[in-house]
């Protein structure tokens, strides 16, 4: 495949309703694997995820999907699952009639469309109440019929907006194993989410998006490496945290220098991590602090997240 027909490519889109941004010169290409579209409510994840699925045309600017657009449909959208975070279904339908007539207007025969929602079904865990009406299905429950529905056609790309929302734990689990499951098959699977702790272990890559703009991308280690001019954060737990703190609060290179929030460490912000680690050595030496741990709080998209983009918000 060439670089166009195995990637996700924007190209400056920005997206406006109106005088309101949503995303504003976005350039992207997201080779296969899980990408995790990373940010707080109101940051544009869901124009951007729209204008992935073709839901939406941008403003400015072009994507393309696996080489295509949505002006050629029949291709675009067979290749194309999108599980929205809107819960609507029609009046009296079951699981396994949602999925069957989703593939019907795709044009399937009802032995293949059949063959199609079983399948589906099973991989979500939901074939226990594949029969019995949506209305009496939990939150959780039909999340897990609408995924089904997603990727019942065998979509090359599927685009989850939050996945994860009102899901228990063991569903949480067991879907996070299909997402993964799935990049490793070679699918694209863009999910969004706001719910940071478990990002970084669906995801193959990240874009950390604010206020309509794309902040960071690539591995978390390698997102960390992009923002180097942002004070990296380091967290040592000791036994005297308030004098280590005294000490290593008047080093140019330190930025912040606080207890943390059990009392039993410092969190430390510095520009300089390597001159942090000799200084810190030395203090040891000198005023004998019993050290217990030393380790970084930044390698997580939690850590990352809070402290270069903060609560952020203002786009769709």
């Amino acid at each position: 495949m060439n670089s166009m027909s195995d990637r996700i490519i924007c190209e400056d889109v920005s997206k406006f309703y109106g005088e309101v941004l949503g995303v504003n010169r976005v350039n992207l290409s997201l080779p296969p694997g899980v990408t995790s579209l990373v940010g707080p409510n109101g940051s544009g994840k869901t124009t951007l995820m729209n204008l992935m699925t073709g839901l939406v045309r941008p403003t400015q600017g072009r994507i393309t999907v696996l080489g295509l657009t949505p002006d050629q449909p029949e291709e675009f959208f067979r290749r194309v699952g999108y599980c929205t975070q809107f819960d609507s279904f029609p009046k009296g339908v079951t699981g396994h009639q949602f999925i069957f007539d989703s593939l019907k207007l795709r044009g399937l025969a009802n032995q293949r469309a059949h063959q199609l929602t079983l399948e589906a079904i099973e991989r979500v865990g939901m074939s226990f109440a594949a029969g019995r009406k949506v209305a009496g299905y939990s939150k959780g429950m039909r999340q897990r019929i609408r995924l089904a529905q997603a990727i019942a056609h065998h979509p090359t790309v599927l685009v989850l907006d939050e996945p994860l929302n009102g899901l228990d734990p063991m569903a949480r689990a067991e879907s996070i194993a299909l997402f993964q499951a799935l990049g490793k098959e070679g699918m694209h699977v863009i999910i969004s989410s706001h719910v940071l702790h478990e990002v970084d272990k669906i995801s193959d890559r990240v874009v950390l998006m604010s206020f309509g703009y794309v902040v960071a991308e690539g591995q978390i280690q390698g997102v960390r490496s992009e923002v180097k001019e942002h004070p990296m954060q380091i967290l040592v737990r000791c036994q005297s945290p308030s004098l280590l703190a005294s000490r290593l609060f008047c080093q140019d290179h330190v930025v912040e220098a606080r207890l943390n929030t059990d009392a039993k460490g410092v969190l430390v912000r510095t520009r300089n991590a390597d001159q942090f680690y000799l200084l810190l050595n030395r203090i040891v030496a000198e005023e004998g602090i019993g050290i217990e741990a030393v380790a970084p709080a930044d390698d997580d998209v939690n850590s990352v997240y809070q402290y270069l983009i903060g609560s952020g918000g203002g786009t769709v």
